[in-house]
């Protein structure tokens, strides 16, 4: 066995020994390297009693390299892969996770927030190229009918624009942002919390499958793991890392879900987050984030996440606006003038000056040019506003009244 196929083994086994994200182990690899860190392991001198536990009841249960080397065998079978940092395919932004600071913290899946070991894989996108550009869309599983149209919606548009969308793969919010990067042809990852051979949850397994055949499915666990209750939160740390930032859609008030962005802005990553409805369930948490975060931010569509995770001074939002209407273009006397007319009847020139307070020589101009703007309609005995024009209407209804179609060009 070469060096290299010495250290997957030994780094494959220690994910088994100990549950990914352990920073002691990841201590340990980084001072002696995979090989040396497992034998020191395996000899009883763990450098602490949780781990050494660990180690003892898993060594238990079999030999850590033999069991590595069913687990890589089994990995090839699955058509998968296992990459590891000495692969040139290793996600990069990863190695973030070693400055992930959580306040508060004091349950073990809040602590053990290492780097990870190595990444199993199956799709045919290296993974550091498929994660360059990429979103996490996260929230809950429940999700309401409008989440899971916003989630397809942020899916697609981010697909559309070149970006990959990463997910966990589950129900709810997780699905509709993968099914919507789908739909667009665009690349789509799901980080799973168990073995690849083993997708959560099942009904999802056909588009797991077509995940795996036009983008990724990736995970920590070696095949054969189960979906675990720990895992799941393990697990979204590397989502948040390996991204360029998160948007959380939907959220109950205590949900994993908000510790994804809790972990995105602990790795300094764009935090962000859908609003909601203020009387559904599903939005509480992540209502609470927006006010809680102070580095959250709000976003409504694909165009503000962009906006947060693109080039700066390029990926800008349009501003809001609300539709452009003649009277948009005119000045302050114009539309005083203006103002000043009725529609039903017409109103002489000192008339429609008094009511507009200006002189009889600017009410004169300005009333000629909404004359040629189509605003306004000279009559006998003055001025009055212009009927609005039809339109034809299909299947035989009602003309609809329009507004005025505005000028090419402002009034000079």
């Amino acid at each position: 066995m070469t060096g290299t196929e010495e250290g997957l083994v030994a780094r494959v086994a220690l994910t088994w020994l100990a549950e990914p994200g352990t920073w002691s182990v990841h201590r340990l690899v980084d001072q002696l390297g995979p090989v040396a860190a497992l034998d020191l392991l395996l000899d009883g001198g763990a450098p602490d009693r949780t781990l050494r536990s660990a180690v003892a009841a898993r060594s238990a249960a079999g030999e850590a390299r033999a069991v590595a080397e069913r687990a890589l065998a089994r990995t090839e079978r699955l058509g998968a892969r296992v990459v590891t940092p000495d692969d040139d395919e290793w996600p990069a932004r990863v190695a973030d996770l070693r400055g992930l600071l959580l306040s508060g913290a004091d349950r073990r899946v809040d602590l053990e927030t290492a780097p990870p070991l190595c990444f199993w894989a199956r799709g045919a996108w290296p993974l550091g190229e498929a994660l360059a550009r990429s979103v996490a869309v996260v929230g809950a599983r429940a999700a309401t009918p409008y989440g899971t149209h916003v989630a397809t919606e942020l899916g697609y548009g981010l697909a559309d624009r070149d970006w990959t969308v990463v997910s966990g793969g589950a129900f709810g919010i997780d699905s509709a942002a993968h099914r919507g990067a789908l739909t667009a042809g665009g690349l789509t990852v799901a980080v799973l919390a168990c073995g690849l051979d083993r997708p959560y949850p099942m009904g999802n397994a056909a588009l797991f499958d077509r995940i795996a055949e036009t983008g990724l499915l990736v995970s920590e666990w070696m095949p054969g793991a189960e979906p675990l209750r720990p895992r799941f939160l393990i697990r979204n740390r590397v989502i948040a890392a390996a991204t360029a930032g998160t948007v959380l859609v939907e959220a109950a008030a205590r949900s994993g879900a908000t510790q994804t962005l809790n972990r995105a802005i602990g790795v300094g990553r764009p935090a962000m987050v859908v609003p909601g409805p203020v009387t559904s369930a599903m939005s509480v948490g992540a209502h609470e984030v927006l006010r809680e975060q102070p580095g959250a931010r709000l976003v409504t569509g694909t165009a503000h996440v962009l906006e947060e995770v693109g080039r700066i001074g390029y990926d800008l939002a349009p501003p809001a606006r609300a539709p452009e209407h003649p009277r948009d273009q005119l000045d302050d006397e114009a539309s005083q003038v203006l103002e000043a007319l009725h529609r039903r009847k017409a109103t002489g020139l000192e008339r429609v000056a008094a009511r507009a307070g200006v002189d009889l020589r600017t009410a004169m101009r300005k009333l000629s040019m909404l004359e040629e703007l189509a605003m306004v309609v000279r009559r006998d005995d003055g001025y009055a506003l212009a009927p609005p024009p039809e339109r034809e209407a299909g299947g035989g209804k009602t003309p609809t009244r329009v507004g005025p179609t505005p000028p090419a060009a402002p009034p000079s």
